[in-house]
Formats: structure tokens, sequence, C-alpha cells
């Protein structure tokens, strides 16, 4: 239980807090490259900021402030130039450095700049760094860079907070009864099979590492000397990211704060290429939006789906100081205590944990280990989605 105090630090994503300035120290998704081939002006949100991304006629990308230093009109109404992006109000021009390279009429171009971030593009998704420079490398995390896996994006908005989601990452037990009571209960209601009847926990354990935590299970039935659940586990890459999955099929979780009460959750499924089969040349894209009961409650007939039920279930930000963690919490405990770690660095200028700089670990991509077996399933396994194979009696909605 946390006091009023220790539960906003945690809470809070704006500039000058310690949460948010922490998390300013990491490169996040804020679109698809798909998404800007459809229009290649977009307006988004992330940390608190609300911004215009943009590629102009030559393909660059900008990430610029909201509006236009003129009349403040917003420049997701932009036109992409040569040179950047013309406000549709006056023609005003910005470069993707956020300076104004052009004012239509007036007899000088005044040196005015308004805010502009670094982005890139790598694994179908455009990436944005709100924090100080010099920027830290874009991690080359292997699932964006590999070119013998197939890739589809699903997105999502959720009204709650990051670090809820983030929370349930660290939360192995509630596999059994968020997916395994609760899942076949709605499916009970829908007059379908069971959804999947969950192996039991016989223990947890979790290890920090360079680039975040580790969580291990054990499950009723599974030799702890060979099954990589345990001796390996699954990857909490920090301080946003959850990696599943092994050979031949991973995905990761991405839970992007993109204020303090709502979140972008980006997730990216690969499955290996079959023989023969050609790399792709484009990942595609998909929004999912979250769907509602006639009683105002998630509508959750699926494993993805049940854990964003229980992330909005605590409401748009969870009330920690009414909360009693328990053993099975040890987890989250220590991502925690690593995020208060995290925050001191910050604060005495250090770089936080999982920031990378050295371009010899960044190439030619950053080898994660995965162990995921799903073995908390008993049932037949068949249907990718949302980087968790289903079993095959379950129906989409």
């Amino acid at each position: 239980m946390l006091t009023k105090e220790e539960a906003e630090r945690f809470s809070c994503t704006d500039r000058e807090t310690s949460m948010g300035e922490l998390l300013r120290r990491y490169w996040y998704p804020v679109a698809a490259v798909a998404e800007l081939d459809e229009d290649p002006v977009r307006p988004v949100r992330l940390l608190g900021e609300d911004l215009t991304l943009f590629r102009d006629q030559r393909g660059r990308l900008g990430l610029i402030g909201e509006r236009c230093a003129h009349r403040a009109i917003s420049l997701a109404y932009g036109i992409p130039q040569d040179n950047g992006l013309r406000c549709a109000y006056h023609g005003w021009t910005y470069d993707t450095e956020g300076h104004v390279i052009d004012m239509p009429f007036e007899p000088a171009c005044l040196p005015l700049k308004i805010p502009a971030y670094p982005v890139q593009a790598m694994g179908g998704l455009l990436w944005a760094y709100l924090g100080p420079a010099p920027a830290p490398l874009l991690p080359r995390w292997d699932i964006f860079v590999r070119e013998d896996f197939r890739r589809e994006i699903r997105i999502t908005e959720l009204p709650c907070s990051w670090l809820q989601c983030m929370d349930n990452s660290l939360d192995p037990v509630h596999f059994e009864h968020l997916h395994g009571v609760y899942g076949n209960f709605v499916m009970s209601k829908l007059g379908k099979p069971p959804m999947l009847t969950p192996a039991r926990h016989l223990k947890v354990d979790f290890d920090v590492w360079e680039y975040g935590i580790y969580k291990r299970r054990l499950l009723e039935g599974q030799d702890p000397q060979t099954s990589t659940d345990w001796t390996v586990g699954h990857p909490i890459l920090f301080p946003y990211i959850l990696a599943q999955g092994g050979a031949d099929q991973m995905s990761f979780q991405m839970r992007i704060p993109t204020d303090d009460t709502n979140t972008l959750h980006v997730c990216i499924n690969a499955n290996r290429l079959d023989p023969g089969e050609a790399p792709q040349e484009t990942i595609p894209v998909r929004h999912d939006p979250v769907e509602y009961d006639a009683l105002g409650r998630v509508f959750a007939p699926h494993i993805v789906k049940q854990d964003e039920m229980a992330w909005i279930g605590q409401g748009t930000v969870t009330d920690r100081t009414q909360e009693h963690l328990v053993t099975s919490d040890k987890g989250i405990l220590l991502f925690r205590k690593l995020l208060l770690e995290s925050m001191e660095q910050v604060a005495r200028g250090e770089d936080p944990m999982g920031v990378v700089r050295d371009p010899a670990k960044n190439e030619p991509y950053i080898r994660i280990e995965r162990g995921s077996t799903y073995a908390a399933f008993r049932q037949g396994i068949t249907e990718n989605y949302g980087g968790v194979r289903e079993p095959a009696t379950v129906t989409r909605y």
C-alpha cells in the first residue's frame, strides 16, 4: 500500500515529474508506417504532449508541435511539401526540426521555432524520443529487424494508465484466474465451450537483467530442470514492453503512455517464414478498439482483451493507496523498486536501466532469449492472437 504522494509519483507522466522525466529517456512507437502511407499527416499524443507527425514529399519524417506559431491552428491540417509541412491557414512552413522556413506574404521569414523531436522508422512502426539530447540509440530489438519472420501490428487505445498494464506483466498467477476461470465464464455466457483449462502455478520468480526483468513460472506437470518457462522465462523490457514467444513465434506488447490516464497498446506478432517464403515488403496494421457490453463492461472473450479488461477495470489510474500486495506480487514490488532506482539515476544526470548507447550492442540487433511455451494452457493451441495462441474453440467477435 502506497501513500498518496508515492502513488502520485508513480502515476504522473508530465515533464518535471520524476516518472515523466524517466519515461522521456526512452523511444516509443507513436504510429505505424502504414498509417502514414494512408495519410502523411497525423496528430499524436505522447507523455501528455500533443504533437504532429508527418512525412514530407521527400520521405523525411518529422514530429513537431501541435500548433502553428502564427495563429495556433492545428498542424494536423498541414500540407506536406518537399521541404516540410505547410500550415493550412496562411502557409507558414515548418521543417522536420520545427523551424519556420517560409512565411508567404511577409517581407522576411522570422526565426521562429516550435517544439520538434527525433522520429525514426523501424519494424513497421514510427518511433519518437521526447527526452534531452543527445538521444540514445533506438534499440534494435530482434522482432523489429529480423527478416526471417512475418509480422503484423495491432493497436488499441486504452482509457487507463500504462502502469496498470505493466503491473499485469509482472503478475504471472493471474493467468489461471483471469484467463482460465473468468475466460471460461465469459464463454459460458456466450453459450460456447470452455476457452481453456490453465495449469496451476507451483512457484514464480524474477531475475533482473541488463534490459529489465525476466519473470519465471513453474507450472503443475513441468520439470524444473527442462521447462524453459522456468529456466528462461518471459522478458520484460524496462520500462514498458512485455516480450513473449520462442524460436518460431514471438511477440511484443508495448504499453505506451499517452498521458496519465490513457495508453496506446501496440502489439506486434511474428511467425517464422515458411521455407521459400519471401520477406515482407510491408507490415500490416489493424486498429482493434475496446468493445463494451450493454452494462458498460469491457467485452473480453480473448486473452489480450481480458488483460485489457483488467487494466481498464481498475479505473483510469488505480488507487494504489488501497491495494494490499501479497506474496504473489513480488514481481510488481521488484518493478516498482527498479522504477524508483531509475528515477534517482535520472535525477543524478545518469542513464536509467535499458537505455542503449553502444552501437556494438545494437547491431545487427539485440537478441532476446525467450522461454515461453504457453504451457499454462491445457487445450490444443492453434490460433495466434496478441502474442498468445488460443484454443480452436474460441470464436472472435
